[in-house]
């Protein structure tokens, strides 16, 4: 059976959330392979709102196993908050239905501490981070002293894995200024958390295995977007793990040939969240009346998103590292009405022309974007569901978004509600 990765090939907020959704109705497990509870995802399921940063999208769909994987940074405390938030609204979830890897890294308090006072440093320049820790956690995974799930589960070993932990963040601290960790309060904290968490752990690598060899099909989610890939993104303003759709069998235990098709989720313009490089970003009522339109406002941490016309360069980018089979373009509708649309097909940098994005920070700082120039449309798109309802303008449009980004349309989402899609190619046809 097809197994899809469905990954974010800008910025992210390209409206991951809905096409998760949308195709989670015919897959059997929905897994998370990155990022933490930094990114968030909106729903909107027969007019209900459910914002998820943290679980799987598909589990507010019944019948479904919703997995964390072990490329995912765990806040235990935000799980157990968010677990309960969505019980509230009347969503069934136990460990029948949700897993968690037993090796996925925690995040502690200690890591949203030292990601804010990292960010408030003056002599620091800001990456423009959640603040939530997200970076820290990564970085103790990798330094190999990261507490993990399965770590809950026995006294003796969590003692270990703190000090060893400690003895590296206090020296951070002190060169910030902060107080040591208090290491009895953060093992209370950590036994208190415990039995709420460890239900929910299991050797997801072997489920995940062993449903693939069953033929179950599965939904590969990401977070965020490849423009923040720590390889291949605008680095450093970028993430702190790879969003790219190779990231998907590493980050839950899967072999590479476990990916059969990779949907890329393309808003029909750009944004973008935090600091860094945005050739094509908009600074003009243009820009204001496409945020105003979009709703751009971060679902986790309701910041402004910055705005700019599609930038076919870094998508055709992000297409071709992703492996990306077909994209998902969403939001067309707020591109109703303009009487001129903009398409980014290059970049000037000192006097020659690029067709890509270059990786050095100061180069990138330096790109202007050459722009191609459409005729738009009066006409609405908002809830078109065939290719007939859009108007020709909106037509000519997507088809050459498909040419400059050598990748074409396999979605195409016209609202935020789940049924507005046309589907032109069905990423789980065998």
């Amino acid at each position: 059976m097809a197994n899809v990765v469905v990954v974010g090939a800008q910025w992210g907020d390209e409206g991951k959330g809905k096409i998760v959704d949308w195709l989670s109705e015919r897959a059997d497990i929905v897994a998370r392979f990155q990022g933490g509870h930094n990114a968030g995802h909106t729903l909107v399921i027969d007019g209900k709102v459910y914002k998820l940063s943290l679980l799987p999208s598909g589990i507010v769909r019944g019948g479904k196993l919703s997995v964390i994987g072990n490329g995912v940074v765990l806040d235990p405390w935000h799980l157990v908050t968010e677990i309960a938030k969505l019980r509230d609204q009347g969503v069934d979830i136990t460990p029948e239905n949700l897993l968690v890897a037993e090796n996925a890294p925690l995040i502690l308090p200690l890591h949203g501490e030292l990601d804010r006072a990292r960010e408030g440093s003056l002599s620091v320049a800001k990456i423009g981070t959640t603040g939530r820790g997200i970076g820290p956690a990564y970085e103790d995974k990798v330094g190999r002293r990261a507490i993990r799930v399965a770590d809950l589960a026995d006294a003796a070993t969590l003692e270990l894995r703190v000090d060893r932990l400690l003895a590296h963040h206090d020296a951070l601290r002190r060169g910030l200024g902060m107080e040591p960790v208090d290491r009895a309060a953060l093992l209370a904290l950590l036994h208190e958390i415990a039995p709420q968490v460890l239900p929910y752990a299991a050797p997801v690598w072997k489920v995940m295995n062993e449903s693939r060899r069953a033929g179950k099909r599965i939904l590969f989610e990401g977070a965020q977007g490849a423009l923040l890939d720590i390889d291949f993104g605008t680095y450093p303003f970028v993430t702190s793990s790879n969003v790219i759709a190779g990231q998907a069998a590493t980050g839950v235990g899967l072999g590479p040939t476990a990916i059969d098709f990779v949907l890329g989720i393309v808003k029909a313009y750009t944004t973008r969240v935090g600091e860094g490089p945005f050739p094509a970003e908009l600074f003009d009522a243009d820009g204001e009346r496409l945020g105003e339109r979009g709703h751009e406002f971060g679902t986790v941490t309701g910041r402004k998103r910055r705005c700019g016309w599609f930038d076919a360069v870094l998508v055709r980018q992000t297409c071709a590292t992703s492996g990306v089979s077909g994209i998902a373009l969403t939001k067309l509708d707020v591109l109703d009405g303009f009487k001129t649309l903009k398409i980014c097909v290059g970049y000037e940098l000192d006097g020659t022309r690029l067709d890509y994005l270059p990786t050095a920070a100061d180069q990138q700082a330096r790109c202007t974007p050459i722009y191609e120039e459409m005729e738009g449309w009066s006409e609405s798109t908002a809830g078109a569901r065939s290719w007939a309802e859009l108007p020709g303008a909106a037509i000519k449009y997507v088809r050459r978004i498909e040419e400059l980004i050598q990748c074409p349309v396999a979605l195409l989402s016209t609202s935020p509600e789940r049924d507005d899609t046309i589907l032109v190619t069905d990423p789980f046809a065998d």
